[in-house]
């Protein structure tokens, strides 16, 4: 159980977060181009727009004909992950592999604090009240815990989550992207700002699920209750691939359901949108991404928990200290 004030695990999960952002924003930039590139691909109502300033999906073909933007170049074709660094690179400048990064903290930043916060809470009272003094709760808590704070999370902050998805999915100014957030809650109301809410509660619970439960059980298996920080790195990485592997699916389809634009034609629900990419691009089309998603998961969930463990054992190290004085 957690011997720590939730304050602690606040100041613990906010130093990761900032961490992990500015050093894995790049990887989470060219995952979120190459799966706007393939929606273009897949629906041929939706165009590519490029006004020097940002790369922008529309789903909306009756605006060809006035949309400024329709006669510029359309952008070159992304290659794959390594393709996509050099290009995005080479033509926007390497700044642009950090656009969306102030979203990104803003979005990260209270995200991670409460969904570590909220972890740890729900994890300290399910096993007081379910297993009472014993001391190594089943693993099974862990990922209960884990997706209970993750469907908290998400739906505190999926409005950032969705300006911080449309920014990295062109290059857009904050000026343009204010514009086109208010059309859409003008057209659709300020619900539409959740748009992308189920598919992204799809794909992050049951991550979160299987994250904690892989984390918790490396714990049991290695008997690191009180964990170092070269396993915290290790166990992150590892939990962090299978769950990011198993949840891809999911996670393509929150992208192509955020970068929309125009609401007047659906897209179908999250079942329809899979059978699509399933039926014209195949298994492959469901992976879209995978490798980007893995090179910033794996490291990004083996820096969060080794850097979040790690200020938790500085803290319990203080809290001794003053109880000895």
């Amino acid at each position: 159980m957690s011997d720590l004030k939730p304050i602690h695990q606040m100041v613990s999960s906010c130093t990761g977060a900032v961490i992990t952002a500015i050093f894995m924003t790049p990887f989470d930039v060219v995952k979120v181009r190459l799966q706007a590139q393939q929606r273009a691909e897949l629906n041929r109502s939706c165009f590519v727009y490029c006004n020097g300033l940002m790369d922008h999906i529309c789903k909306c073909a009756q605006s060809i004909c006035t949309n400024p933007w329709y006669n510029r170049p359309v952008p070159v074709q992304l290659n794959g992950t390594l393709d996509a660094f050099v290009k995005i690179s080479r033509q926007e400048g390497v700044q642009s592999l950090w656009s969306g990064l102030p979203p990104t903290l803003i979005v990260a930043v209270p995200n991670t604090v409460i969904y570590f916060t909220t972890y740890e809470q729900l994890r300290t009272t399910l096993h007081k009240n379910l297993f009472g003094d014993r001391k190594d709760p089943p693993s099974w808590l862990g990922g209960m815990s884990g997706g209970l704070a993750r469907l908290w999370a998400v739906t505190v902050v999926s409005p950032f989550e969705l300006v911080r998805t449309k920014m990295q999915a062109g290059s857009i100014t904050y000026k343009e992207l204010v514009k086109v957030l208010q059309m859409q809650v003008t057209n659709t109301g300020i619900v539409s700002l959740w748009r992308g809410w189920v598919p992204t509660v799809l794909r992050d619970v049951p991550f979160s699920v299987i994250y904690w439960y892989s984390y918790e059980k490396q714990k049991i298996v290695m008997n690191q209750q009180q964990p170092t920080f070269d396993f915290t790195l290790v166990a992150g990485a590892i939990s962090g691939g299978i769950a990011g592997t198993l949840t891809l699916p999911l996670d393509v389809i929150k992208t192509h359901r955020q970068i929309e634009i125009d609401n007047a034609r659906s897209s179908g629900s999250t079942k329809q949108m899979l059978q699509n990419i399933y039926r014209q691009q195949g298994v492959r089309g469901l992976f879209s991404g995978l490798v980007p998603r893995l090179a910033k998961v794996m490291p990004a969930c083996a820096v969060m928990i080794s850097t979040y463990e790690y200020a938790k054992r500085l803290f319990r190290k203080h809290q001794h200290i003053e109880v000895d004085e």
